[in-house]
């Protein structure tokens, strides 16, 4: 009796082998209309940036000029950078159907479901009883953390602030 263990190993042996050029390249992965793309993308963001700058400059007056200056040769990457986030952010825009709230009642029908909440302790039972306490302190540790990373900008250091 043959063993499986010599039969599969057969098989692999028989079965013809393809040379590299007889795969089959999708257009998905075309190098050259991806490197395409990818130009006309950073030449729309270029665009996009310097348009952004002249306005700021325009709008801002003299303290836009003054901090162009002070970027330096920072400035085109900044601006770059800037534009790049605007387009992901557009996209995300799109794809999410996201809206501005169209009347304030929505503002205050929001805020007051989460007053409401968080100041009812039959909900915090419930979520402590559904497990969803689990949910609701990784959003709060999210959030604690966004507000710490936003007072570590503002101060422009990690520790303290920079007294000289």
């Amino acid at each position: 009796m043959r063993s499986t263990l010599s039969t599969s190993a057969f098989r692999q042996a028989a079965r013809p082998r393809r040379l590299p050029s007889q795969y089959s390249r999708f257009a998905s992965s075309n190098a050259e209309t991806a490197q395409k793309k990818t130009q006309d993308a950073l030449g729309s963001a270029q665009k996009t940036a310097e348009k952004l700058w002249e306005s700021s400059k325009k709008f801002l007056g003299p303290l836009g000029e003054r901090a162009g200056s002070m970027l330096g040769s920072y400035r085109q990457p900044v601006m770059y950078n800037l534009s790049v986030a605007r387009e992901l952010l557009k996209q995300v825009y799109v794809a999410e159907r996201l809206q501005p709230p169209t009347d304030l009642a929505v503002v205050r029908s929001a805020y007051s479901t989460l007053w409401s909440r968080a100041s009812s302790q039959a909900y915090w039972r419930g979520i402590l009883s559904s497990g969803e306490w689990v949910k609701v302190a990784i959003y709060a540790v999210e959030a604690y953390g966004i507000f710490k990373i936003g007072e570590i900008v503002g101060r422009r250091s990690i520790v303290g602030y920079n007294l000289h």
